[in-house]
Parts: C-alpha cells; structure tokens; sequence
C-alpha cells in the first residue's frame, strides 16, 4: 500500500501520508458527486432565470468557478493542496484569449476554472461517460464534435469576451516523458484571430494525481503545491500571410517551447519544489 516509486523520495511520515491520501480521494469524490448535483440540480434551477443559451452557460461557468474556489479553500485549510498565483487578477480579468497549459494533475482543471470565470475548456469527449457528463455537457465543448462546428462555438465564445481553457497534450503529463502537443490550441487561436497566452504549472510533485498512480496515494513528503506562471503571449498575427498548417504547427512549436523553458527554469530555481511529474 505504502510502495512510492524509486525514483520519489521515501514518505517522511505515515501518519500525515494517510491523512493526506484519505483527504485526496475524499476531495475527488466530493467533486464527484458535487458534479452529478450541480448538472441535474442546479444548472436546471440556472436555466429557469437565464434568457438564452449563451446566458446559461456564461451564468452556468461562473457558478462553477466559484464552486471549485471554495473546493480549493477548503482544500487549503485541510492541508491536502494548496496555491499560490503571482498575476490572479490578470487570469480573473483576461477576456478572449486561448489559454494552454501543461496537465500534471487530476486537478488541472478544477484549479484553472476555479482561476478564470469565463473560460470554456475543450475536453476528451469519453469524460461525458463519467459522473461529470452533468456539467461538461451543458456549458464546454467536448472534441468529438465537427472540426469546422468546433472552431466555430470557440470564436463565438472569444468574440464574445470569454477565454477558451485547452490542455494540448490532450492527457495528463507523464513524470520523465513527454506528451506530443496538439495543433488544436493553435488552430482555434487563428481562426478566431486571438492571442494564444501559455499557463505553466510548477509546484511540488503531484504524485497521486498523475495517471496511472494508485488511488490511495500521495506525495510522500510535502503536501500539493500548485505554483502558476503566466508565460509571453503568443500574437496569432505575426504567423499571419502564412499557410495555415505550418502556422499553426509554429504556434504549437511555441507553446511548447515557452513551457519547457518555464520548466526548466522552475526546476533550477526552485529546487525546493520537486516538480517530478511536470514537463
């Protein structure tokens, strides 16, 4: 039950192990369930008092977003995760943008919804067979869907003032791999003719929440720390003039080299924080 990978370092106490993996699935199962509640009961309670669709959802995402920040209050003063966020006024604030990130954890999502009010977020179509299939059928955009009607909801939701939320590895990062990064982000971004703004998350190592690890587990020394860096904008028109394929495949080159880069560098100066399982 206790068996950590070679290559984490040995779990400094079994008591606050177990207290902090008992609080780990006890926090996913709280927005398990919390979901299936929110999409059969709430959102139809939402939709009664909202004028049209654009309404419900833009009234649907912010009652999320300001569910998951109370999530990771609590989570903060039970000690099971925590976070810190230099520029949280400019992420509250950001309006039309095409934001991208790298994917350590289970809780990727939930700390960036809880961060930006007004983002939609393009997620894997399987999640709708899930307990979330309440909440991620009724305000975001799944990828099954036509490439052509994709792009179009995503420059409805830009033009309208709203941030669209991707993860362009598409899964979560894998401790000392590397995930191909998809064109995705960068197509959706020159369509709409906005601007691309990539989102490094550093921290301590988020063993417990990366694919694959054991339910009952946890970092073995230090609680979750989720350490956000707002990286350079990435202008979709300075790739303007160029054919489309090969700008979109620049745009993603960029997107992963500023996240690596921000690793690397998180990594050097900020060794304190094992940042295992990011990029």
């Amino acid at each position: 039950m206790f068996k950590i990978p070679e290559n984490l370092p040995k779990i400094r106490s079994i008591f606050f192990y177990c207290y902090h993996s008992l609080g780990k699935i006890a926090a996913i199962l709280y927005i398990v369930f919390g979901s299936m509640v929110i999409g059969f009961i709430i959102f139809p309670f939402i939709r009664l008092f909202s004028k049209d669709k654009n309404d419900f959802r833009a009234k649907a995402r912010n009652y999320v977003s300001n569910v998951f920040k109370r999530f990771m209050f609590m989570l903060r003063i039970t000690g099971i995760a925590r976070m810190r966020v230099p520029e949280m006024e400019k992420l509250r604030n950001l309006k039309g943008k095409v934001i991208v990130a790298n994917h350590p954890s289970l809780l990727d999502f939930v700390c960036m919804t809880a961060l930006v009010p007004n983002a939609n977020c393009i997620v894997r179509a399987n999640l709708t067979k899930t307990p979330y299939v309440g909440i991620i059928s009724q305000i975001y955009i799944t990828n099954d869907e036509n490439y052509d009607d994709l792009f179009e909801a995503c420059k409805e939701d830009l033009d309208n003032g709203n941030n669209v939320l991707i993860f362009p590895e598409g899964t979560r990062t894998p401790r000392f791999k590397r995930n191909i990064y998809q064109k995705g982000a960068a197509r959706i971004a020159l369509h709409a003719k906005c601007d691309v703004l990539p989102v490094f998350i550093g921290g301590s190592d988020k063993y417990g929440l990366g694919k694959h690890d054991p339910l009952f587990s946890y970092n073995p020394v230090e609680e979750y720390f989720y350490d956000f860096q707002l990286l350079p904008e990435i202008k979709s028109s300075d790739y303007e003039g160029m054919p489309s394929p090969a700008a979109a495949k620049r745009i993603t080159d960029k997107i992963e080299e500023e996240i690596l880069a921000a690793d690397a560098g998180y990594r050097k100066t900020n060794t304190e924080c094992r940042t295992f399982n990011n990029v």
